[in-house]
């Protein structure tokens, strides 16, 4: 069994590292889909963080991945129930519990940051996050100045006490995924790009889209100040053996939320300093470029060698590999329409289409285009893995 665990690792990191393993590595991002084939619901696996463990027990032991996420079904309502937070709609609460969670983009007028609190952020992120933000995001939370609650004790002590007993709960069950199903972890750590957070989680994109035209100069400033905070969050959370890589979800950056000149001047100078700051300590960044990245490859080029695997979602893989194959690993490039609303034999197809274009001199890594919820086909994703064994053998 510790054989087979360290194969699967060994190909795994051997291929993220833009070489040649024994074959393609399935590394598959799977989120409520986990859930479907364990005979439970999204609600049961968003409520229940170790039930969500459980299922992603049985599709390790069941499906012969090679590595995966420790659980891509990463909102626990424990948490956002504990800390009365606004932003997420929950399986079985605000929405149906066949439905996986949702994230709930305030309107522009009730931003969780106003317009004119760009210099209360640059100033001091964390102090800002603190006194302004965090009471905007909960239904409970009180401001500084504000009369004190039993609600507001209570939220912040339920809060932070759920917090530690979810991500304690990390350490045995990455155990368990080792000696039960020897099955690596796919990352390790957590990063965002400083643009995504003021897009996501502070000013929302339609406001944060007039910002680059009214004051954009700020925007440029609120980027730079968050930048280093993020990099010590992802120093702080990555592997300390550095074998596994920093996961980077990328959401505005892509076509068409932002044109490429507002790309080169407000997302990437931050984005390329964070990741070429981890690289020099040797921490390699999973770049899950989400949605279409491609007019973007003239600048991920400009990224150390083998400091990012490249993920594919919506873009031309084929590109891609032409444009950056010879600098960074690539993965994923399975659509997953075609995971929900295809056929087996379509898959099997589609994965020795891009093995054959991309992935015979290695660098590969099998997977879908994007995380997979409730809506995969299990004989689908059956036959995703089974066709890059098949036909990812070198």
């Amino acid at each position: 069994m510790t054989t087979l665990y360290q194969q699967r690792l060994d190909r795994y990191t051997t291929a993220m590292r833009n070489g040649k393993p024994d074959r393609v590595p399935i590394r598959p991002f799977a989120a409520e889909v986990t859930a479907v084939y364990a005979g439970m619901t999204c609600q049961d696996v968003t409520q229940d963080y170790n039930l969500a463990f459980e299922a992603l027990l049985k599709c390790c032991k069941d499906f012969d991945w090679d590595a995966t996420p420790a659980n891509m079904v990463y909102v626990w309502s424990g948490v956002v129930q504990a800390t009365a937070t606004k932003y997420y709609a929950l399986p079985g609460v605000q929405i149906p519990p066949t439905t996986a969670f949702q994230y709930i983009e305030p309107p522009e007028d009730e931003a969780y940051m106003c317009e004119d609190e760009y210099d209360a952020l640059i100033a001091d992120p964390t102090g800002f996050l603190a006194n302004r933000w965090l009471p905007r995001v909960t239904h409970t939370v009180k401001a500084p100045g504000e009369a004190n609650t039993f609600d507001n004790n209570m939220t912040l002590l339920t809060g932070m006490a759920a917090m530690k007993n979810y991500f304690n709960a990390y350490g045995p069950h990455c155990a368990r995924m080792q000696t039960e199903a020897q099955t690596p972890g796919a990352i390790c750590g957590i990063l965002k790009a400083p643009f995504d957070i003021l897009a996501d989680k502070l000013r929302g994109y339609k406001a944060l889209c007039m910002d680059m035209y009214t004051r954009p100069e700020k925007v440029v400033a609120a980027c730079e100040a968050l930048a280093p905070h993020l990099l010590y969050m992802a120093k702080r959370t990555s592997d300390p053996s550095k074998t596994l890589p920093v996961g980077l979800w990328l959401h505005r950056g892509c076509v068409p939320f932002v044109s490429p000149p507002q790309f080169e001047k407000f997302f990437w100078p931050t984005l390329k300093y964070i990741i070429e700051e981890l690289w020099k300590d040797g921490i390699q960044t999973l770049f899950y470029a989400e949605g279409n990245w491609n007019p973007n490859l003239k600048h991920t080029k400009q990224l150390p060698e083998k400091s990012i695997v490249y993920h594919v979602d919506r873009g031309d893989i084929f590109e891609v590999h032409r444009e950056v194959g010879e600098k960074f690993c690539i993965s994923g490039g399975v659509p997953n329409d075609l995971l929900a609303f295809g056929t087996p034999d379509e898959v099997r197809e589609h994965v020795r289409k891009v093995i054959d274009g991309i992935g015979r001199d290695g660098g590969y890594i099998c997977d879908a285009s994007a995380i997979m919820q409730d809506d995969t086909k299990i004989e689908n994703l059956r036959a995703m893995g089974d066709a890059a064994r098949e036909f990812g053998e070198y």
